[in-house]
């Protein structure tokens, strides 16, 4: 996270709604795409992103495949059955969260 720290505590709700609109996705594709929707404003880097797509993957939350692109392998991740249940469960509290706070900041 480069610009803004109030990300950070929700890094894993971007990465898993990303993976469920998505299905699958690279590590290097989730941060652009990021970047691309937040038109900037959130920068997640690959000390942020890596250790916590690892944490996901070994809750078995995430799985990972490996395919060949241009001759490289390239390291896709994918929402498991667990994770999908995961990601609507945070998708419902994050919109509650937003919700309050968008009542508490509007007062």
């Amino acid at each position: 996270m480069k610009k803004n720290s109030l990300y950070k505590g929700t890094l894993q709700n971007i990465i898993l709604k990303l993976l469920s609109k998505e299905v699958k996705m690279y590590g290097y594709q989730m941060t652009q795409r990021a970047k691309e929707l937040t038109e900037g404003e959130l920068e997640m880097t690959e000390g942020a992103l890596y250790p916590l797509l690892h944490k996901l993957e070994g809750d078995g939350i995430i799985t990972s495949e490996i395919q060949k692109m241009n001759g490289r392998d390239r390291k896709y991740y994918l929402l498991t059955e667990k994770g999908k249940k995961q990601q609507a469960a945070q998708e419902t509290e994050m919109k509650t969260y937003l919700f309050n706070l968008n009542t508490i900041f509007n007062i």
